[in-house]
């Protein structure tokens, strides 16, 4: 147990020391035009997805980051409420769709798993940064391989962040922090949804 905190807190801290200087979509702009993967390989457009119903985007690093997947996993709850709100929730990442597929616990998630592994939307969103050598190579010494998880090897990954659109594209609410250990909680991110979905509305 101690072994893998250590190894937790070990990754974090490298992680943290990969910065970029990327510049993140805020309020009111719109959303990229890029192309995503399904679990299933099929190419679908994140745009076209958005201007069916207003969307929650969930941008998280993968399915070898313990954070992200306990953060996927109390998304699950807010799911139904998000739904009845008229709102549907999308989660991104870098891996590949045959990752997406052995993400944990993923048959008790209702909601769809994207593939970005070329890193065309966290570029776009402006929240991309990349890992340096010495780190990926020290990511392998715990068991993780950045390049198996994405199927590429530009070793970029997201910073985690939340953005709520509605169908005319146009970002309504946008949350990013590279703190990778802190993830908005789910009640607020329901609560921004509603909000937004509120704004709409009335406009």
């Amino acid at each position: 147990m101690k072994t893998r905190l250590l190894s937790t807190l070990l990754l974090g801290t490298a992680l943290a020391q990969a910065q970029t200087n990327s510049t993140p979509l805020k309020v009111g702009d719109p959303i990229p035009d890029v192309t995503l993967r399904t679990e299933q390989d099929t190419e679908v457009s994140l745009r076209k997805l958005v201007f069916e119903k207003p969307t929650v985007l969930i941008f998280y690093r993968g399915g070898w980051c313990p954070f992200c997947n306990r953060h996927l996993q109390s998304l699950a709850g807010i799911e139904k409420d998000l739904a009845d709100a008229g709102l549907q929730l999308l989660a991104i990442s870098m891996d590949q769709p045959s990752k997406l597929r052995e993400t944990p616990h993923r048959d008790k998630l209702g909601y769809s798993l994207l593939s970005d592994s070329d890193a065309a939307a966290a570029k776009a969103f402006g929240i991309a940064f990349k890992v340096d050598d010495a780190i990926v190579e020290r990511y392998k010494g715990y068991g993780i391989n950045l390049e198996a998880a994405s199927g590429r090897s530009h070793h970029i990954l997201p910073y985690p962040s939340v953005f709520i659109a509605n169908t005319h594209g146009v970002i309504r609410f946008a949350h990013v922090n590279p703190d990778y250990k802190v993830r908005l909680e789910p009640e607020k991110i329901l609560e921004a949804a509603r909000a937004a979905k509120a704004e709409t509305n009335v406009q």
